[in-house]
């Protein structure tokens, strides 16, 4: 009963205007009249020309990429032996060969009886010279044939949406990397600012310590934070070369510098983008549209193994040329052969096979059903976290980038105050420190933010195109 329920809910639209008539809870209403992101092609939505240029290079060489592609050969190939088993077989057939019956047999004693022409006897052992056409055809009575090559063409979209999905995943994976990497330029620039604001001071108080205004303990302060930024230079140094080494190997490349434009990560400001209505998803993902096909293959599967139960019709034909003598092929129409066979076969009693073969292709329907589900939820709920997401981190990179700014002219003032000896050395050391800290939140917040525009782009199921 459950297995008739499903399969009829199967045979109704998946996708109405009834049922997809909702909005995303949030800010960003989803209208009729909103533009899909998604549609955007990729090369459009990233802006910057280095890394529309990482994303076509891997496209070309991405090893993964190359053996979807195969895959996809595969299941092209499929679909035509499938559409192959529905046709006609036609063979030719040429033999030769020797034959002695045993005497006391019926056809050894008719052969000893029986004469080739007058006077001549039946040559034993008996020569057997043959060529020919030979075909064979299962009529495709309830289309079982037919529904198999259905299946394997759905299961072939499938994979050419799969692998759409796939591209999706490593735009946005490269496009993670670049962001991150940009960001790690950043922080590098920051430490060396750093570096430069520390060295000065450390001068200034080595300056101190010979006018007896500053003792050796301020110094070597002073002189261990600037060790210590420098070997955070050296760590964001070794972050990159990983980072480059990863964007290489999603290219297919050997390890190499990345090409960038560092001031793009400064200049860019991410906004939420239009993500249209819950149809315009369900049309943009790949991901959903392979699991709308596979679900259509498992349902063409429940009627190939339905129609196993009934009989089947096969013919069989030959024409062509036989005799014991290669000078009497020649002999028209007494060499000829020719014949017509039809059989029909179906199943009586031990269907437990094909019994069995029917009721996996209902629990894979079933399972199909249940992974379309998961697969519309798991978009859905993407798409969700993503526009909060979004939201969020911008309101949170406002107020960093605030407090950056009062720490940076902390700094001043916490130089004045030292020199007017208003201040302590630790005072200015720890307001070096939160600045730095916080400058590295800034730009940790703003990777966040490209980051979460990159993941709301592939929720929409933008960039495959």
């Amino acid at each position: 009963m459950l297995f008739a329920v499903l399969i009829s809910a199967c045979k109704t639209p998946m996708l109405t205007e009834k049922s997809v008539n909702t909005q995303l809870p949030g800010t960003y209403a989803m209208s009729k009249d909103t533009v899909n992101a998604a549609n955007i092609a990729w090369r459009k939505f990233y802006e910057d020309p280095y890394l529309v240029k990482l994303i076509d290079t891997a496209l070309f060489n991405n090893q993964e990429l190359n053996i979807l592609a195969q895959e996809i050969e595969i299941s092209k190939n499929e679909v035509f032996a499938r559409k192959g088993e529905y046709m006609p077989f036609v063979n030719y057939r040429a033999g030769a060969g020797v034959e002695k019956a045993a005497r006391y047999t019926n056809i050894g004693a008719s052969e000893a009886t029986t004469e080739i022409k007058p006077g001549r006897k039946t040559p034993e052992p008996l020569p057997d010279f043959m060529g020919g056409l030979f075909a064979s055809w299962e009529v495709d009575i309830w289309h079982k044939l037919r529904n198999a090559r259905d299946a394997a063409y759905n299961r072939y979209l499938a994979t050419v949406e799969g692998r759409n999905f796939v591209v999706t995943n490593l735009v946005a994976e490269i496009a993670h990397s670049y962001y991150e990497l940009l960001a790690l330029d950043a922080q590098l620039q920051m430490v060396r600012q750093n570096i430069s604001i520390q060295s000065n001071a450390l001068e200034i108080v080595k300056i101190q310590k010979e006018g007896s205004r500053a003792t050796e303990l301020a110094v070597r302060k002073f002189e261990a934070e600037v060790l210590r930024t420098r070997s955070l230079e050296f760590d964001l140094q070794q972050q990159i070369i990983e980072t480059e080494n990863m964007i290489n190997f999603l290219v297919g490349r050997n390890p190499q510098s990345v090409e960038r434009d560092t001031a793009y990560f400064g200049n860019v400001v991410p906004v939420v983008p239009s993500i249209g209505t819950p149809d315009q998803l369900l049309a943009n993902r790949p991901d959903i549209r392979e699991a709308e096909l596979k679900l259509k293959a498992a349902k063409i599967d429940i009627a190939v193994a339905k129609a196993n139960f009934y009989p089947s019709l096969d013919l069989s034909a030959s024409l062509g040329l036989q005799s014991f003598n290669p000078l009497y092929l020649a002999k028209l129409p007494e060499s000829m052969l020719a014949s017509v066979i039809g059989d029909l076969v179906g199943p009586l009693v031990n269907k437990n096979a094909i019994t069995a073969q029917y009721y996996n292709a209902n629990a894979s329907q079933i399972q199909a059903i249940y992974e379309y589900e998961r697969t519309v939820l798991r978009a859905y709920i993407e798409v969700v976290t993503q526009v909060a997401n979004m939201q969020n981190l911008a309101n949170s990179y406002a107020l960093k980038s605030q407090a950056v700014d009062a720490l940076s002219q902390s700094i001043t003032i916490s130089n004045d105050l030292y020199l007017s000896a208003r201040a302590d050395y630790m005072e200015v050391l720890l307001t070096q420190r939160d600045a730095l800290e916080y400058k590295f939140e800034l730009v940790e917040t703003k990777k966040q933010q490209l980051s979460a525009l990159v993941n709301l782009y592939h929720a929409l199921g933008g960039g495959w195109n």
